[in-house]
């Protein structure tokens, strides 16, 4: 008796659903009863998922080369998750806060240690050959990747460091990301004009990034810790949070992927270039990006020393 009447008080309510938007329930009911049942390889669209592998060469390891690249993306896009519910948040809720910072920590750990399988995962003999048919196709044209940086700090931050002190806030958003970090990665060693790499990928997502700068003054992670009160600002727990995430972001991160990048590109002395023409022998190491998120939280000095012995400890890995 008590499954009818649940069922009556369910069938009720999806009538006053339907009502409210002006659909016939019974055209619903039919429709419930005619399609399939879900199955697991439908939902995630595991069909389609296993064959978005589409190598350019013959050689094996490529399709490793291609899933380790499309499994970063999927984690940026799992930070990316927790980054936009951290700066919706309008409660401030600290364990909430303290929350989505440990979950974005777990996935910048996950993909590092992903980094490293994929460092003893592919041999450099193939790794070299095929990535002559990828030109100017470049890791560097991760757009994800940018956005990440750019919902934890405020774009002026974010500015070259040999430029960061000539603008502030009241810059306009366009003239900062005119002097970007990340562009003097993928400048001509020589000439120092943009690769085509850069220019790929200006053309495709500057007005994205652009819009996204507006959406995020004022209201990056980092000003939602500015925003706190004192006592919220002050608490260990949020504070140890957030400045793993500062060093996760800055200096772990950045570091794995050099190692990867050193060891199938560099020698001895880092020489070999990458493709597209990306500067990763002076882009990639946290000592040129010189990024801080939590400024106020995090000591300098500390962090300085830290990247220098994981540094080594990476390399020595790699």
């Amino acid at each position: 008796m008590e499954n009818k009447e649940q069922i009556e008080s369910q069938i009720f309510k999806l009538e006053e659903k339907h009502k409210d938007s002006g659909q016939d329930l019974s055209s619903y009911l039919d429709g419930l009863l005619y399609q399939r049942y879900l199955t697991y390889r439908v939902y995630i669209h595991l069909d389609t998922l296993l064959s978005l592998q589409v190598p350019r060469t013959y050689f094996p390891y490529e399709e490793i080369f291609i899933m380790h690249h499309q499994i970063t993306e999927l984690y940026f896009k799992l930070i990316l998750h927790e980054q936009k519910q951290f700066v919706d948040h309008k409660a401030q809720d600290v364990d909430f806060l303290i929350e989505m910072a440990r979950r974005i920590n777990s996935y910048y750990e996950a993909m590092i240690s992903s980094f490293r399988v994929k460092i003893k995962g592919i041999k450099c003999t193939q790794f070299l050959k095929n990535r002559t048919a990828l030109s100017p196709a470049s890791g560097f044209q991760s757009v994800q990747n940018r956005m990440m940086v750019m919902y934890v700090t405020p774009l002026e931050h974010l500015v070259n460091f040999s430029e960061r002190n000539q603008y502030a806030s009241k810059s306009t958003i366009e003239k900062l990301y005119e002097h970007v970090y990340w562009k003097k990665g993928a400048a001509d060693r020589t000439s120092g004009e943009n690769t085509l790499t850069l220019k790929q990928f200006e053309y495709r997502f500057t007005p994205r990034l652009i819009r996204i700068s507006r959406q995020l003054k004022n209201n990056a992670i980092y000003h939602k810790y500015l925003g706190l009160s004192e006592e919220q600002k002050n608490n260990k727990r949020l504070i140890k949070a957030l400045k793993t995430l500062d060093i996760n972001a800055n200096i772990n991160w950045p570091l794995i992927h050099m190692g990867l990048t050193r060891r199938y590109l560099g020698d001895e002395k880092g020489q070999g270039d990458a493709t597209g023409g990306a500067n990763w022998k002076e882009f990639l190491p946290p000592s040129f990006q010189k990024n801080r998120i939590f400024s106020r939280i995090v000591n300098q000095r500390r962090v300085k020393r830290l990247g220098r012995t994981m540094g080594r400890s990476f390399v020595q890995a790699a």
